[in-house]
């Protein structure tokens, strides 16, 4: 087998939940074969690149082995070589807190409240 269907294969390979969705991906624009928009029936062959973006992400793989049939997790990670850049470290955000049971807050903790999430404090 040289060559299959591009939404089958990200069903395959597990990039996409359903058929269905990887179809309704490629019809969308959501996915680029060597930097070419795909559609759904377009080739996909060992070697090449496959962008795809999926749940907010752009995932980007190279194709390994071409399978035309669902198969296990680990299996499907053979697959392909994922080269997704790791996504940038989110800064951490303190986060402004009360103690449980404490009540409301008072006129002058709700100001440092309001200063605190403005980004002020």
């Amino acid at each position: 087998m040289e060559s299959t269907r591009l939404d089958r294969w990200l069903w395959a390979v597990r990039l996409t939940k359903t058929r269905p969705d990887a179809a309704a991906a490629c019809r969308g624009g959501h996915v680029r074969v060597n930097n070419k928009p795909a559609k759904p029936a377009t080739p996909v062959q060992a070697g090449d690149e496959v962008r795809a973006r999926v749940h907010d992400t752009t995932r980007i793989v190279e194709v390994v082995r071409v399978i035309q049939k669902r198969v296990g997790a680990a299996d499907a990670a053979a697959c392909f070589i994922d080269n997704t850049p790791a996504p940038p470290a989110d800064a951490v955000i303190p986060v402004a807190r009360r103690e449980r049971g404490a009540g409301r807050p008072t006129k002058r903790e709700r100001r440092t409240l309001d200063e605190f999430r403005a980004g002020r404090f």
